[in-house]
């Protein structure tokens, strides 16, 4: 392995980086584009790089051999980090995808997502890391790990109330904290699909006839699905 990209900017993403860095002969840090925090000690020793969840990842191919990449995954919203390692597992099968999960359910769905391993953010430590990377795990995709792991569902809900949202955008939502769920996509009316964290996602209000695509374990979709109307 000869890259490790790390995407978050905060002190995990920052701790990983100080503890690999004698391992690999680049060592990446992308920040999101609408990050404001500044960490301008750490930011001098690692190569930082802008990206959006809504991102294609043409300039990870251009720029790295992905072949001979690790990715970690720690952002600290549980729902971005999940639909990051979502997109980053659809996009590249065999890589290996290292997320941080902050407990026991954010750390189930980042294995559902398709993350080759999920480290808890109490184990961050050097050791923990080192013994990883010594023995990765075998990538899953995301659908053996839905059929492994019954308890956890994905599901599309169709939106017959739309009042209770206030016209909020998708993307301005806590999921995990108000519904227990986490949103990954919306399907509209005319059968296009956009994930919450693209551009369009962002500038369209959420309206009655559409149909989100949603994680979560059963009982808390069910819940979810009674609030707004009918599963598809």
């Amino acid at each position: 392995m000869k890259n490790a990209l790390i995407f978050g900017y905060n002190d995990y993403a920052f701790e990983i980086a100080k503890n690999i860095s004698s391992t690999y002969e680049n060592v990446c840090i992308f920040k999101l584009h609408d990050d404001k925090s500044s960490l301008a000690k750490e930011q001098e020793k690692y190569k930082i790089y802008g990206f959006d969840l809504s991102d294609d990842w043409d300039e990870i191919v251009n720029d790295f051999d992905v072949s001979e990449s690790i990715v970690f995954c720690t952002l600290e919203d549980i729902a971005k980090n999940v639909f990051l390692t979502i997109s980053l597992r659809d996009t590249f099968k065999d890589l290996i995808i290292i997320s941080i999960a902050q407990g026991k359910e954010s750390a189930s769905k980042l294995e559902l997502a398709g993350a080759s391993r999920v480290i808890p953010t109490t184990e961050t430590t050097a050791k923990i890391i080192v013994d990883m990377l010594e023995k990765p795990v075998v990538t899953k995709v995301l659908h053996s790990i839905l059929y492994e792991q019954n308890d956890l569902q994905i599901a599309q809900i169709k939106v017959n109330k739309n009042n209770i949202f206030d016209d909020k955008y998708p993307a301005d939502i806590n999921w995990s904290r108000e519904y227990k769920i986490i949103l990954l996509s919306v399907v509209y009316e005319d059968m296009s699909q956009e994930f919450i964290y693209s551009n369009k996602a962002k500038h369209h209000p959420i309206q009655s006839g559409d149909i989100f695509v949603v994680v979560g374990y059963d009982k808390d979709i069910i819940n979810f699905e009674q609030l707004l109307g009918s599963r598809v």
